[in-house]
């Protein structure tokens, strides 16, 4: 593994009415900001439709991810849940290089 950590792929399933998901949103785009200023997300955006979302991140262990996703103000108010997904990204755009890692062995 490089030292920018694991990739990510995160989504996100809304469990709750679109009115209930978008009482939290203002509180969601906050956590969201904190984390593209940690450096752990890449990319993000909902779903079309508009059920859900997906977020790119990058962390030390999944373990890590998942207490992040604990937190997002969509989990703790009930009306999403998150599918987490690690992959190894061995090819990428130029802009993303920092974020290739090499297969060993």
């Amino acid at each position: 593994m490089d030292s920018v950590g694991f990739m990510f792929i995160l989504e996100l399933t809304y469990t709750a009415p679109v009115e209930h998901v978008d009482q939290l949103l203002d509180a969601h785009v906050t956590w969201l900001d904190a984390g593209y200023e940690s450096g752990v997300f890449i990319a993000s955006g909902r779903k079309n439709p508009r059920d859900g979302g997906v977020i790119l991140a990058v962390g030390e262990d999944r373990a890590h991810i998942e207490r992040l996703t604990a937190t997002d103000p969509f989990v703790t108010g009930g009306v999403c849940a998150y599918r987490i997904t690690e992959f190894t990204a061995t090819k990428t755009a130029p802009a993303l290089a920092p974020y290739r890692q090499r297969v060993r062995g």
